[in-house]
């Protein structure tokens, strides 16, 4: 049975992302497409690597730890290296949200103080603005 390609028109409409995304990917050596007469063409094991590629972004990895974790897969058959790696990265990236939660907590309860000071003086203001005119 012949393998599946793939276009990288293809592969980013399929995927939701811009060929050019796709061509970054292969910069930095994270995909390695076939060439076919000078065209790119992906295979479902690059199309797997891209799909890991875009959910270790959204999950905020940087393509750096992407990049390392992918290659850990191809120097590991058993996955134990590579699963290793990635509880790691997952542990330090939920750290790193747990503190920004943290942080952002912070800030919500000062603006929110900031307001509630803000109203009471917009009020208070207010109710002394018609007895000003009225003088």
């Amino acid at each position: 049975m012949e393998e599946r390609l793939y276009s990288i028109t293809e592969l980013a409409r399929e995927l939701g992302v811009s060929p050019r995304a796709i061509r970054l990917y292969e910069a930095k050596g994270l995909l390695r497409p076939q060439r076919v007469a000078g065209t790119r063409v992906y295979t479902r094991r690059d199309r797997g690597r891209l799909k890991l590629i875009l959910r270790g972004k959204r999950l905020g990895f940087s393509l750096a730890e992407i990049g390392e974790y992918l290659a850990l897969y191809d120097v590991d058959p058993s996955r134990v290296r590579q699963l290793e790696a990635l509880l790691g990265g997952v542990r330090r990236r939920i750290t790193q949200l747990e503190r920004q939660r943290e942080d952002l907590e912070l800030t919500l309860e000062e603006l929110r103080e900031i307001e509630r000071e803000a109203e009471a003086e917009l009020a208070r203001r207010r109710e002394q603005a018609p007895a000003a005119r009225a003088s």
